[in-house]
């Protein structure tokens, strides 16, 4: 089953910028780290009169949009995933109580280069005691999803929080006799390989209790202080005594376990995942072999499950634009950013100070060589810092001599050139014939090769209007730029892959 929203926004917040200012990038939203209890373990601010980069917008907080309700309705949608992607079934189960159906809000936090990036929401799922729904795509292994369950009447009654692991993986959730008195959740998971609804044999099962009080929850140690029957299902194991995490929840930045109380409805939280469900999205029934795409709920419900207001369309960027996808998400994680006046302007140049500014705000590397002072950026410049820092990351090289050329336009080759130096992607296999995808190859330079097939191979080369066109020596566009950008932060797994038939992938390459 496929949805998409249907968004009414009154009025997108203004943004604070010059009127020759060049939309480039934010900072990826900074990791939202859990909190937790104890157990054991189973196995920018830079300024220019030209050019001003909006790392740092500021909104209107007087104007911002009144979120209407959401409606949801059937579409087909061309999403795909790398074979790399995970994905998770999910039951709820109640085996000592009377009731019927609850409601499952879904929500992921997805693990980048930085940590955990914000939570992102994935809809609300009206389940049947004992049913089952999967949910598929767009994840990768280390993703945590968070699960808050509520009654029909809307009120909270639980909360749980597992990880995403190397295969698919079944997870159940056991709720208490009585939850809306005593809001305790069992949660119950591991892998899947053969998707048949039970763990493997030779698998850890993780097997955990996450208590609710005062709408903040503890990942309990032990289920030694409450009656732990009520929780017990047929087919699963028995509650252990000791609880069984993963490694992840109990070690390290982001552990959730010895850990103070984590706040299940924090203040910076996007709004849809505070309000009552149903009142901002529509509530999602789930049917006998329901199953969800997780990249397709990601894009449907873009608009709302965003922190704060953003501006994700653009007047100038049409439903079917070949790049609408890339630009939204980039623009959703605060990465773009279009003008004053709501457009995007797809077809124009980028600079190298622009790309500069990209790079900066995409990737957090660490240096791999020491600034260089060039001659021709000065330190007022708005772009100055991001210049030296990507410089340093080792994606982009000097001009002549000690010149870097910031206001120089880049062709798609410089582009593609400096995302592989920079993720230092090598190639494996005949380069000639994995660049025999292109009717253009014997175009490539000689020493750019290996590059370039090192990019087709972790599918990051996208290429418009003509597919098989590499194209390397023309300009590099806006929209050109934002595809391959994203496409690059896909490689590296910091965002669900967005499928096109303007990318080129390993499927399409000879072997």
């Amino acid at each position: 089953m496929k949805y998409i929203i249907q968004s009414n926004f009154a009025h997108l917040s203004k943004f604070v910028l010059t009127a020759t200012s060049v939309a480039i990038f934010s900072p990826i939203s900074s990791a939202y780290a859990a909190l937790g209890f104890s157990t054991t373990v189973a196995q920018i601010t830079d300024n220019s009169t030209e050019q001003q980069l909006l790392a740092h917008k500021e909104v209107e907080t007087r104007n911002r949009p009144t979120i209407q309700r959401q409606t949801v309705t059937t579409v087909s949608h061309n999403v795909s995933v790398k074979a790399k992607k995970t994905g998770f079934s999910l039951a709820i189960w109640q085996p000592s109580g009377n009731f019927s159906e609850v409601i499952a809000r879904i929500s992921v936090k997805s693990k980048g280069s930085k940590g955990y990036l914000k939570e992102q929401f994935l809809g609300d799922y009206k389940y049947k005691i004992k049913q089952k729904a999967k949910f598929v795509k767009g994840l990768k292994t280390s993703d945590r999803i968070v699960v808050r369950l509520y009654d029909v009447q809307n009120r909270f009654i639980g909360y749980s929080e597992f990880e995403s692991l190397s295969a698919n993986t079944t997870v159940n959730l056991i709720l208490s006799a009585k939850p809306t008195e005593y809001p305790v959740v069992r949660t119950v998971y591991g892998v899947d390989a053969d998707q048949n609804g039970t763990i493997d044999a030779g698998t850890t099962t993780y097997d955990y209790f996450t208590q609710v009080r005062n709408q903040r929850v503890i990942f309990l140690s032990s289920s030694q202080t409450f009656q732990g029957s009520q929780f017990q299902v047929e087919g699963l194991s028995t509650i252990a005594a000791t609880s069984v995490y993963p490694v992840s929840f109990t070690q390290g930045d982001y552990a959730l376990v010895r850990q103070s109380f984590v706040n299940i409805f924090s203040s910076d939280l996007a709004k849809v995942l505070q309000a009552t469900p149903g009142s901002l999205v529509q509530v999602i029934e789930v049917s006998d072999n329901s199953s969800y795409d997780i990249s397709q709920m990601l894009m449907n419900y873009r608009q709302v499950r965003l922190s704060r207001p953003l501006q994700v369309a653009f007047s100038d960027v049409s439903i079917d634009y070949w790049a609408k996808d890339f630009i939204a998400e980039l623009a959703s994680m605060e990465i773009i950013e279009g003008f004053p006046n709501g457009t995007f302007r797809p077809d124009a140049p980028v600079t190298r100070a622009q790309f500069a500014a990209m790079l900066r705000k995409a990737f957090a590397k660490r240096k791999i060589r020491q600034a260089v002072a060039f001659k021709d950026v000065s330190t007022k410049s708005w772009a100055y810092n991001a210049i030296n820092e990507v410089y340093q990351m080792g994606f982009l090289n000097t001009v002549i001599g000690k010149d870097f050329n910031p206001s120089q336009s880049l062709s798609r080759l410089d582009v593609l050139v400096a995302l592989a130096r920079g993720l230092n992607y090598q190639s494996s296999g005949s380069t000639d014939t994995i660049l025999s995808v292109y009717s253009d190859a014997t175009t490539i330079p000689r020493e750019y090769r290996s590059l370039i097939a090192a990019l087709t191979q972790h599918g990051i080369v996208v290429n418009y209007p003509n597919v098989k066109m590499l194209n390397a020596e023309r300009v590099a566009t806006r929209s050109e730029v934002s595809a391959l950008l994203y496409q690059a932060l896909s490689s590296t797994g910091q965002v669900t892959n967005i499928s096109s038939q303007y990318v080129i992938g390993q499927q399409k390459i000879a072997d």
